[in-house]
């Protein structure tokens, strides 16, 4: 099998939520081999998400992105699966001596579609009774923050690729990529592929993709984010709770299948590998939310960490690489890849068959236009929803 390549329109390497996105969109253009090095897609990042869709959160660029794919979101293409969200909301506390961070997330806020709104002290309670009172000076309610059913995501792109003909290759790390005779041939485990064009969607791995590829590296930095979850309160029903977290990202706490997801929001550098819990962060996570609660955290059911990759602006890299034709990044979602998706997948789409389309046409098998891809058609309405592919582009990490 290695001395035959198997020839796609488009190969995408990763199977996160970012390389099923653009391999779901891409699959309606053309032939499509999606490449995941693990056993299932989704492990390392994607399966430990803390699950939330929110278009406060992230940089300006991170809340364009999730606006647009509110959409797809709210509204998924027949047969795609669904309900994808659910009400969840996030209440915000500012403890002493963050009243300029408060303000700063609140000025953030305020131009987003449902905006952020501050409360009173006295009413937090009615948020999430456990908060302590004293602990804050200020609040402030993110209403349309949903939870969002991440494996029905993910599995929807995935159902999606393999239902128009591509393929999802398990268990198939990539070895070697080099481009020789207008293709991109990546040698795996499971044999060689080939493509004219590919989407590095390798998530903590991306720059060693591009490593052997030869081709210029974004600067990626891997972190490791910690989580836990433990009991509610005894005979305290917390499944309507919103989301807490502090203005100062030193916690968050939500409910989940009858516990509390509690996490240290911590971003520790790491090597890419599969990422475990420490237990000092984990510690530091209980120790915080006791300060600012009256929660009894006497045991920690579960534990576990994710990995969240980003380059120094903390926006996503999505484009093809100035360096080499054919070669469409799709990195650095920094913890916003699953709220993000329907975008920076079908941003990448555009731009990997816009590549194909320029400098492959004997390679192509059918592409079409782009015009099925449930709205997502073209890049010119972008612009609308605040959003500048410069922002995003590989380029700007090169200086």
């Amino acid at each position: 099998m290695f001395g035959f390549v198997m020839v796609s329109d488009f190969l995408v390497i990763g199977g996160g939520m970012a390389g099923a996105s653009a391999g779901y969109f891409l699959a309606a253009s053309g032939s499509v081999t999606l490449l995941e090095m693990e056993s299932a897609p989704g492990y390392h990042s994607t399966g430990r998400s803390a699950a939330l869709f929110s278009e406060y959160y992230g940089n300006r660029a991170v809340r364009a992105l999730t606006t647009a794919s509110r959409r797809f979101f709210a509204a998924p293409p027949p047969g795609f699966g669904g309900p994808l969200l659910a009400p969840r909301g996030v209440l915000t506390l500012c403890p002493a001596g963050a009243d300029e961070r408060f303000a700063a997330v609140l000025a953030e806020g305020l131009p987003a579609p449902t905006p952020v709104r501050e409360i009173e002290i006295g009413e937090v309670q009615q948020y999430c009774p456990i908060v302590r009172p004293g602990w804050y000076s200020r609040a402030m309610v993110k209403p349309a923050a949903m939870d969002v059913d991440v494996n029905a995501v993910h599995q929807g792109f995935l159902r999606g690729i393999r239902a128009r003909g591509g393929r999802v290759l398990t268990s198939a790390k990539v070895r070697g990529l080099v481009r020789r005779a207008g293709l991109w041939r990546a040698v795996s485990d499971l044999g060689e592929f080939g493509a004219p064009t590919v989407v590095n969607a390798g998530g903590a791995w991306a720059d060693e993709l591009a490593r052997l590829a030869d081709v210029r590296q974004i600067g990626l930095t891997p972190m490791r984010r910690t989580a836990f979850l433990a009991d509610p309160p005894d005979g305290v029903h917390a499944a309507g709770w919103p989301m807490v977290a502090d203005v100062t990202e030193t916690f968050y706490f939500k409910p989940e299948s009858g516990a509390l997801l509690i996490s240290p929001a911590d971003a520790t550098p790491v090597p890419p590998g599969d990422a475990r819990p420490d237990d000092l962060d984990v510690a530091i996570a209980a120790e915080r939310v006791q300060e600012a609660t009256t929660l009894v955290i006497r045991h920690v059911r579960h534990a576990w960490a994710g990995l969240r990759s980003s380059v120094w602006d903390d926006s996503p890299v999505v484009g093809e690489a100035p360096d080499a034709a054919g070669f469409i990044w799709l990195a650095a979602l920094s913890g916003y890849g699953v709220q993000t998706a329907p975008a920076v997948g079908r941003i990448a789409a555009a731009l990997a068959t816009s590549a194909q389309r320029r400098d492959y046409p004997a390679y192509l098998s059918d592409l079409s236009d782009l015009s099925d891809l449930s709205d997502l058609s073209d890049l010119s309405d972008l612009s609308d929803l605040g959003i500048d592919l410069d922002d995003i582009a590989p380029g700007r990490c090169f200086g």
